[in-house]
C-alpha cells in the first residue's frame, strides 16, 4: 500500500559560521515563516506523536526564504534517563548520508571531469568489472536501478571498510542494469567507494574538506569523537549496550562508521545550511559546492516511470513509495527520509524545506512514521502556499 507523500522532510543539525564567510545564519523575524496558527498546528501533531509514543522527542525546521522556525520536542533519552531534546541535538542521519554526502561528493568530482555518469563502475573499481556486471553504470547506483541485492550480507559475521567493499563488490546482480527499481545500501557502498579511490581520500575527509566544513556545517560528519556522544539522540540497545553517538546501520557499523549509504551523523542547523545551498543552486554566500546545473540535474526524474513506477533523481526522492501522494505535489520538490527518524524535502523554487529529525527507534524499533511526516508536510506545505 503506498504511504502518503511527504511534502516536506529534512534532518539536520546547526553550526556556526567559518570565520569570513558572507553568509549569515538567517534570524527569527518580525514576520515568520509559518502564522502563529500554523506553528501552533506543527507543535500540537508533534506533541501528540510524543504522547503517544509514536517517537521520544524531535527537532523541525521550516525556512522559506531565509525565514524560518526551529523547535525541539520531547527527549533526546528515554534511557538510562530521560533528557530533553535540544535544538542542536546530534542525529545519527542513516540514508539521508546518501543524498548528503555521498551524492553531493560524486557530483562534484563529476564536475571536475574525474567520472561521468555513464562510466561503467568497473572503470573505477576494478574487481567490478565482470562479464554479469559490466553494464552497471555510476547513474544505475544513484537511481537505484543497478539491480544489485539491498544489502551486505551479515553472515557470517564480518568488520572492517575492506572486508565490506569485498563483499559489495562480490555481489551479482537480480536483475538486469536498468530493468527495476530496487532500493539498494549497495549501490551507495559502492559509490563511497568510488569517491575514495578517485579522490584518494575517504569518503569521511572528503566530505568535510569540500562539502560540511565550506558550508560551515560544524557537527556534520562520520565518526563523532567520544566527547560528543551525550549530545547525540542514542538509537536502540545492541546487546544491552544503548547505541548513542554509534551509527546505527549494522553494515556501516562493521565498516567502522565510514560507509556511503549511512554513517554521517548531523544536526537540524547543518541540515539547514545544506539546504539553503541547494535552494540557492549551489552556492551559500561567495561558497560555491555545486553548479546550478548539476543542482538541476540532481533533482529532475532520472528514471522511467512508465517501467519503474517511480521517480528518482540522482540520489534523491522525487516520488516513490517512501513518498508518494494522493494529491499532485509542488513541481520540482524532492527529498529524502533515513530509517533512524529524519527527513528532509526540498522546494528550490520557492526557497523552502522542511527538515525533520526524531529519534523513532529509540530505545527500541517503532513503526514507519511516514503518516507523521505526511500530516507536517502538508500543514507545513499549505502555509508556504505550496499545496495548491
Amino acid at each position: 500500500m503506498r504511504s502518503p507523500r511527504i511534502i516536506f522532510t529534512c534532518s539536520v543539525f546547526l553550526a556556526s559560521l567559518l570565520p569570513g564567510m558572507a553568509e549569515k545564519q538567517p534570524v527569527a523575524t518580525p514576520d515568520p515563516v509559518a502564522g502563529p496558527e500554523t506553528i501552533k498546528a506543527i507543535d500540537m501533531i508533534i506533541s501528540e506523536a510524543i504522547k503517544n509514543q509514536r517517537i521520544p522527542g524531535a527537532v523541525i525546521w521550516l525556512e522559506q526564504k531565509a525565514r524560518f522556525y526551529h523547535q525541539s520536542y520531547g527527549n533526546r533519552n528515554i534511557v538510562p534517563a530521560p533528557r530533553p531534546m535540544e535544538k542542536a541535538t546530534i542525529f545519527d542521519a542513516a540514508s539521508l548520508t546518501k543524498v548528503v554526502a555521498t551524492t553531493t561528493c560524486i557530483m562534484i568530482l563529476m564536475e571536475r571531469g574525474k567520472l561521468k555518469l555513464g562510466d561503467p563502475v568497473g572503470k573505477h573499481i576494478r574487481e567490478f568489472s565482470v562479464p554479469a556486471k559490466s553494464g552497471i553504470t555510476i547513474h544505475h547506483l544513484l537511481t537505484h536501478t543497478s539491480g544489485l541485492p539491498p544489502i551486505l550480507p551479515r553472515e557470517p559475521a564480518w568488520s572492517g571498510y575492506a572486508t565490506g567493499i569485498r563483499l559489495a563488490t562480490g555481489l551479482e546482480p537480480r536483475a538486469k542494469p536498468g530493468e527495476k527499481y530496487r532500493y539498494s545500501d549497495v549501490n551507495f557502498i559502492l559509490l563511497g567507494e568510488i569517491v575514495r579511490r578517485l579522490s584518494g581520500k575517504s569518503l569521511k575527509q572528503f566530505a568535510r574538506e569540500e562539502v560540511f566544513e565550506p558550508l560551515g556545517m560544524r557537527n556534520t560528519g562520520f565518526v563523532l569523537h567520544p566527547s560528543a556522544y551525550p549530545r547525540a539522540a542514542p538509537t536502540t540497545r545492541e546487546k544491552g549496550v544503548l547505541l548513542q553517538g554509534i551509527v546505527h546501520d549494522p553494515g556501516a557499523r562493521a565498516m567502522r562508521g565510514i560507509a556511503g549509504h549511512a554513517g554521517m551523523f548531523t544536526t537540524a542547523p547543518d541540515l539547514a545550511r545544506f539546504c539553503r545551498m541547494v535552494t540557492r543552486g549551489g552556492t551559500l554566500g561567495k561558497v560555491r559546492i555545486l553548479s546550478a546545473a548539476t543542482v538541476k540535474r540532481m533533482a529532475s526524474i532520472q528514471t522511467l516511470p512508465a517501467r519503474h513506477k517511480v521517480k528518482r533523481g540522482l540520489g534523491w526522492d522525487i516520488e516513490t513509495p517512501f513518498s508518494s501522494s494522493k494529491t499532485p505535489p509542488p513541481n520540482h520538490s524532492f527529498g529524502h527520509t533515513g530509517w533512524t527518524g529524519g527527513s528532509i524535502w526540498i522546494h528550490p523554487a520557492s526557497e523552502s524545506f522542511l527538515i525533520l529529525l526524531s529519534n523513532r527507534n529509540h530505545p527500541f524499533e517503532r513503526r514507519s512514521i511516514r503518516s507523521l511526516r505526511e500530516e507536517i508536510g502538508t500543514t507545513a506545505g499549505k502555509a508556504l502556499g505550496l499545496n495548491d
